[in-house]
């Protein structure tokens, strides 16, 4: 990924900020320059005439009405990324942290936020060294905290992060060649405003639960080899009777991996009908495609949208400054909360299947998927981590939308959460990673349990990339180093050596 390019013209697409996160260089097209340098020209020229603009040359929040005069507005932006920068615990990963200043800079790039070319370029350089603001995780109702923490690295102040290593704000800049910023007139505001906190922490989501929905789709298909009995449970004509995008797409997936299964073929039609958990995949699993493809279009919508406030336009001869409240996401939020929901009902599911695997009642194979009962618990309480992980995640699937909150003495009084709604997304989809990876080292051990040992060519070759990480378990070694050993396959695209 590091060897990839983003060119920053029109707005990138989730996929880009994604890419970014990983590795990917951001470069800034030549009318993406000219668009900043029009925009900070436009500042200039409302600050020079004293055009009232919020954050420009008056105090922000309950104090916007306060008129700031132009000799002390440099001191008001520095004092804002100060008096912002109060978010707490620890601090969000490289990619977390990429994601939002790319976001950031994308921003930027359409304008209309007032911020010199001298900005947008010292964050870019950061990127590209890899050197990065220690961003605090918590203390965002929306936005402000988490930008500001990087704003305070711009500045020489705060800490950022090379590898492994903290160093302090100064030393940061001095790595990739450059002073601390002097902030002029509304950089301060600009640095820790709009949603590019909560929109690059949405561009991950979804790159993730995009590769989870494949992994979890997989992570049927071989439950489903294991204890599936019922004759065209994935018919592509039964199914069509269900008007479902994401619906049709996992059963075809499901058809894929299964075709000539002979331990299907062995049970067929010996079960009149299969638990929901089996049964219900593609309704579920589909729902869960459906949620993220319209997610999708508001991650999308977000990053070609202005949410800077206030956003200048016109010219320097005739500068406007637009004051509004697009830096409030609620669309985000709502969608990021419905992801949340999907994300966590995929882990149900999932975790239901492994019980199903474990249960002899129902597996018809050795109890807990151990070779020898008594001495050895096998994947018992495996199943018992994947129980505890769904009950995580049905409490952090709470809508934060819904969190409200009145801050700035009556100034916000109403706040929409988008940024808490995006961390507690991610949180959910490491559970989700980790109870699927206790599902397809469950489903993998029922294989060297069956009588029949033939798989399908497409659950075989996922089994084997299974068992190229994972031995079989007999109750040698901490159940949790083999969950973890899995985190890297479900790291990695489920079907790249299945065939179509």
């Amino acid at each position: 990924m590091s060897g990839a390019v983003v060119r920053l013209d029109a707005p990138p697409s989730p996929a880009e900020i994604a890419a970014v996160a990983k590795g990917a260089r951001l470069v800034l097209s030549d009318a993406a320059r000219a668009r900043i340098g029009t925009g900070r020209r436009i500042v200039e020229a409302l600050s020079e005439r004293g055009i009232r603009g919020y954050g420009i040359n008056t105090g922000v929040g309950a104090l916007c009405d306060v008129m700031i005069e132009r000799p002390l507005q440099r001191a008001l932006s520095r004092n804002l990324v100060f008096s912002h920068a109060c978010g707490l615990g620890e601090p969000l990963g490289r990619e977390e942290t990429r994601a939002i200043m790319a976001a950031e800079i994308a921003g930027f790039a359409k304008g209309a936020s007032g911020v010199r070319l001298e900005v947008v370029e010292t964050l870019i350089a950061l990127l590209d060294a890899d050197i990065l603001p220690l961003v605090p995780s918590k203390g965002s109702v929306g936005y402000l905290t988490h930008a500001a923490a990087i704003g305070l690295v711009l500045i020489g102040e705060g800490e950022a992060t090379t590898g492994e290593t903290r160093i302090e704000g100064s030393e940061a800049l001095a790595r990739i060649g450059r002073a601390p910023l002097v902030l002029e007139a509304k950089e301060g505001l600009s640095l820790v405003n709009g949603t590019p906190c909560s929109t690059g922490l949405a561009c991950l989501a979804l790159d993730r639960l995009a590769r989870l929905l494949d992994w979890s789709d997989a992570a049927a298909a071989l439950a489903y080899e294991n204890l599936g009995a019922q004759a065209g449970t994935f018919d592509g004509k039964t199914l069509a009777l269900r008007r479902s995008d994401g619906l049709q797409a996992v059963g075809a997936t499901l058809r894929r991996l299964l075709e000539g299964s002979p331990l299907l073929a062995a049970r067929a039609g010996s079960r009149t009908q299969d638990p929901l958990s089996l049964r219900a995949v593609p309704h579920i699993h589909g729902a869960a495609r459906d949620a993220l493809a319209q997610a999708r279009i508001v991650v999308e919508n977000e990053l070609a949208s202005v949410t800077d406030n206030p956003a200048v336009g016109g010219t320097p001869d005739a500068p406007v400054v637009r004051s509004q409240a697009h830096a409030v996401a609620a669309a985000l939020g709502l969608a990021l909360d419905a992801l949340a929901i999907a994300a966590a009902e995929l882990a149900s599911i999932s975790e239901r299947r492994t019980d199903r695997l474990v249960n002899p009642l129902v597996s018809g194979l050795p109890a807990f998927l151990a070779k020898e009962g008594g001495v050895f618990s096998g994947y018992m309480i495996a199943q018992y981590t994947a129980s505890a992980l769904v009950a995580e995640n049905r409490r952090l699937a709470a809508p934060a939308s819904l969190d409200g909150g009145i801050t700035s003495a009556l100034q916000e009084d109403m706040l929409t959460h988008a940024t808490p709604a995006a961390t507690k997304l991610l949180a959910i989809l490491d559970n989700l990673r980790d109870i699927l990876a206790i599902e397809l080292l469950g489903a993998a051990q029922a294989y060297d349990l069956q009588a029949v040992q033939d798989r399908a060519p497409g659950t075989d070759a996922l089994y084997r990339r299974i068992r190229a990480l994972v031995p079989a378990y007999a109750d040698d070694r901490p159940m949790n180093w083999d969950i973890a050993a899995l985190r890297a396959l479900l790291a990695t695209p489920a079907f790249e050596e299945i065939s179509a």
